[in-house]
């Protein structure tokens, strides 16, 4: 094979320790010389000064877990750095040691055979990682509203079957009064507000519980968690919006997608970027979000395969912006999610969907242009000529027998 580095090392890292693999070829002779490093900063720094020392130009490792990050913060800028796929990487099976696993490692990318995989820059790297923490933050808060309406269930107190959110300006109030346990139910009901006043009757009977002492010192500290939440999700937006200005075209142009609001834009730049020339193709971004479906061939025959695993944030986003962008009437993402629910069912419906949201959102930023709605009719116009083979099929099942004349002018 075709030597591609002449200084290059391989690492094997781990929690604790980083085993490097040094290769060195000089007039056809290659040297080798192994080293273990503990992952702390300082001896993390000793393997950097003893790369420079014997002029290494290229790093390996595998993108094993988190432990690959304390290594990478310490050796970028100072060698071209890969961080290859562990899939990519993985020897034929026999004997496995670090030491092994590190000379492989070196070998592989002596001869050019590592694919890095995509690490963002560091601004990107700390919108990410902002971002992230947003989302398990609004994990948490669902989680523990879920246990107040648990705790409410086991009280008696069905306010969640008659007021559609119960955690808004008027069920946090009765929550409020629920907590104090100073309150007649008559007197909870007539904290409604606005439309929520028309159900006044079923609030009286909703609010008449069994809640004791134990069940409102719970409410409250559930209470006092959920409230904790809102504020450090406001704190943290308003710090977003900061960080997120040196991207404001690109912020306007993916708002316009249907059903991508300003959180799944964020988290659409912190993922995938701004530059869509890291992407040979669209395919290739689809596939690393984990939106196509997987290969599963043999003998000329295709199985049934699941979608790819892919970036679970950038995906449950897309997904919960297809949900968003299907409510819209008279659409094309709406025609196709109804298409496809008929035949395929609701969930890979909503999958194609974000599929096809992914796509928008690659051409828009590739192209610096808005998005432009395709039309309710945009799939009937494709192929007019099967839509009408199509509904002349189905009149005659009905009975009909179909004549078919061009319209006059």
């Amino acid at each position: 094979m075709e030597l591609m580095h002449r200084r290059c090392c391989g690492l094997d890292v781990h929690k604790e320790t980083v085993v490097a693999c040094l290769r060195l070829v000089f007039d056809g002779q290659v040297t080798t010389e192994v080293r273990t490093f503990r992952t702390t900063t300082a001896d993390l720094l000793r393997l950097s000064k003893w790369l420079a020392e014997n002029e290494c130009t290229h790093v390996a490792m595998e993108a094993t877990g988190v432990y690959w990050k304390p290594v990478y913060n310490l050796l970028e800028g100072y060698f071209d750095l890969v961080v290859a796929n562990a899939r990519h990487i993985k020897a034929v099976p026999g004997r496995k040691t670090d030491v092994k696993d590190a000379e492989w490692i070196a070998d592989l990318l002596r001869h050019g055979l590592l694919r890095s995989s995509d690490v963002p820059p560091p601004e990107l790297r700390e919108l990410r990682a902002w971002l992230r923490y947003r989302v398990k933050m609004v994990h948490a808060r669902s989680g523990e509203r879920n246990r107040v309406t648990k705790l409410l269930e086991s009280c008696n107190i069905k306010l969640s079957s008659v007021a559609s959110d119960v955690f808004g300006l008027s069920g946090r109030l009765m929550l409020d009064a629920l907590k104090r346990g100073q309150a007649t139910p008559e007197e909870m009901a007539e904290l409604a507000k606005g439309r929520m006043r028309s159900k006044l009757p079923l609030l009286k009977l909703a609010l008449d519980g069994r809640m004791e002492d134990h069940h409102r010192q719970l409410l409250s500290m559930q209470l006092d968690r959920l409230d904790r939440f809102d504020r450090d999700l406001k704190q943290r937006d308003a710090k977003l919006e900061a960080k997120l200005k040196p991207y404001a075209r690109q912020m306007e142009l993916l708002d316009g997608i249907p059903g991508v609001n300003w959180v799944t834009a964020a988290i659409v730049i912190a993922e995938i970027g701004v530059k869509m020339s890291q992407w040979p193709t669209v395919g290739h971004l689809t596939s690393w979000a984990g939106l196509c479906p997987g290969q599963n061939e043999s003998a000329g025959k295709r199985g049934r395969s699941n979608i790819r695993p892919g970036n679970p944030y950038l995906r449950s986003a897309l997904v919960e912006a297809a949900i968003a962008a299907t409510c819209a009437k008279d659409s094309y993402f709406r025609e196709k999610y109804d298409r496809l629910k008929a035949r395929r069912g609701q969930k890979r419906a909503v999958v194609a969907v974000a599929h096809k949201i992914l796509v928008a959102i690659y051409h828009v930023l590739s192209s610096d242009t808005p998005d432009q709605e395709l039309g309710a009719d945009y799939l009937e116009r494709l192929e007019p000529e099967r839509l009408k083979l199509n509904l002349v099929r189905r009149l005659e099942r009905l009975g009909f027998q179909v004549n078919l004349e061009p319209k006059r002018a």
